[in-house]
């Protein structure tokens, strides 16, 4: 799959996060986020690897006990099923990838 640059829109999945689906196949998808400074994303864990660039921004990260202030730059991959969370600092972009395919976050889920 090939996907041109804003081919799809941003749809709200939290109060000031919202998130587009990039390109995907069968087992990965790629999503690009925009996160509003001050906004969260709570405590959670799911069942997909996530695999993340911070593109532009700040984040307050917390990956199982430990806690990361992330900078444009910064990466990480989190295993599945392992608690995180985010406090936005500054308006960021962020790239991640997920495998399995989150169903949620192909297009027909979120349009």
């Amino acid at each position: 799959m090939f996907t041109k640059s804003n081919f799809r829109a941003f749809k709200p999945l939290l109060p000031g996060v919202e998130m587009r689906p990039l390109a995907f196949e069968e087992k990965t998808i790629l999503s690009e986020f925009k996160l509003q400074r001050g906004s969260k994303l709570p405590a959670h864990s799911h069942p997909y690897e996530q695999t993340g660039y911070l593109v532009s921004g700040k984040l307050n990260f917390r990956i199982d006990d430990e806690w990361f202030v992330a900078q444009p730059g910064d990466s990480w991959c989190i295993k599945q099923n392992i608690e995180h969370q985010v406090e936005v600092l500054e308006e960021a972009k962020v790239l991640e990838a997920f495998t399995p395919i989150r169903p949620e976050y192909l297009p027909d889920a979120i349009e």
